[in-house]
């Protein structure tokens, strides 16, 4: 597969803003140290703590809820909620198993967008998680920093500026997406895609191709997954929206999380399934699902996570 620089991606149109690249996607675990042990025993990938590259922004603010893991060209946010402290208060409820919980993206033109939604009628939280009402786009601190009401858009996507962040190595000038290495246990060759859940494709459309000016590339029935639904491609990254099949496993998934879409998995693009499945076998993870080109990890052996690992290409990729 040929080196492609990951900020090529993002195409100039006529919006005044433009997304630049997914930022980090947060899997919600119920111990950071299991979830390093799990990156660095399965993916092969170590872990970076947030303490270790940042310091509290004031008093009573916690900094170690969170650990980052760089796997190919996804920088993942393990959060553990009991220890999101902020004022002395845990802000996010805790979780007897992990799970994907939201997604975001890098954006140039912060107040361009914060325009664009608000002129179609889309509210967005600031930081404290009040809705903004005011013509200027809400900042934390010295950036400009928001999230899409569920609501509204189905998730809580984050919207940040792009700015260099120690443990994400894509922010590197001339980084590309990191050859397969003999030994890569797993032999990842990129992210293939994202997974979220809904009932609403439309509502996903509006925000992803109208909005942020992504793309459909491909539409159909996933068996792996179970799921029927759109592929839309947006900077460096494609996500899927699809809606369950009844009685399948995504389909508990998304009943169980409410009324909202779910973020439910990731998939990854890699060079030979016997490879992947002979080494999650090794490690102790169950996989839930095998076809001839996808293998779907059970989550209860995965940090709550239905891990894809796909040979297959999606159609109309343009990546």
């Amino acid at each position: 597969m040929p080196e492609r620089s990951i900020h090529a991606a993002a195409q100039l149109d006529k919006r005044d803003f433009r997304v630049l690249m997914m930022h980090r996607p947060i899997i919600h675990v119920v111990d950071l140290d299991e979830a390093a042990d799990f990156y660095a025993r399965v993916f092969g990938r170590p872990s970076t703590p947030l303490a270790s590259v940042r310091k509290p922004p004031r008093p009573n603010h916690a900094i170690d809820y969170s650990t980052f893991t760089a796997v190919s060209d996804v920088l993942i946010d393990n959060l553990a909620p009991h220890k999101y402290v902020v004022d002395g208060v845990q802000r996010l409820p805790s979780v007897e198993q992990g799970h994907p919980r939201a997604l975001g993206w890098q954006v140039e033109g912060m107040p361009g967008l914060y325009r664009e939604l608000k002129r179609r009628g889309s509210r967005v939280t600031d930081s404290q998680g009040l809705v903004a009402a005011g013509d200027e786009a809400p900042m934390a601190g010295p950036v400009h920093h928001f999230k899409a009401l569920p609501a509204d858009a189905g998730l809580s996507y984050s919207f940040f500026p792009p700015l260099p962040f120690g443990p994400d190595p894509r922010r590197a000038p001339g980084w590309s997406i990191p050859p397969v290495t003999a030994d890569d246990p797993l032999g990842i060759e990129r992210c293939s895609h994202h997974t979220v859940l809904t009932s609403d494709i439309e509502r996903a459309r509006a925000l992803v191709v109208d909005v942020l000016g992504g793309s459909v590339v491909h539409r159909g029935h996933d068996p792996a997954r179970s799921v029927t639904g759109d592929h839309f491609h947006l900077a460096d990254a494609v996500v899927q929206y699809a809606t369950p099949t009844a009685g399948s496993a995504a389909a508990a998934d998304l009943t169980a999380n409410g009324p909202d879409d779910v973020y439910h998995a990731i998939t990854w693009k890699v060079v030979d399934l016997e490879r992947v499945e002979r080494h999650l076998t090794a490690e102790g993870v169950r996989v839930q699902t095998r076809t001839d080109d996808t293998i779907i990890t059970d989550p209860t052996s995965s940090l709550g996570v239905p891990w894809g690992f796909t040979t297959a290409r999606i159609p109309g990729d343009p990546r």
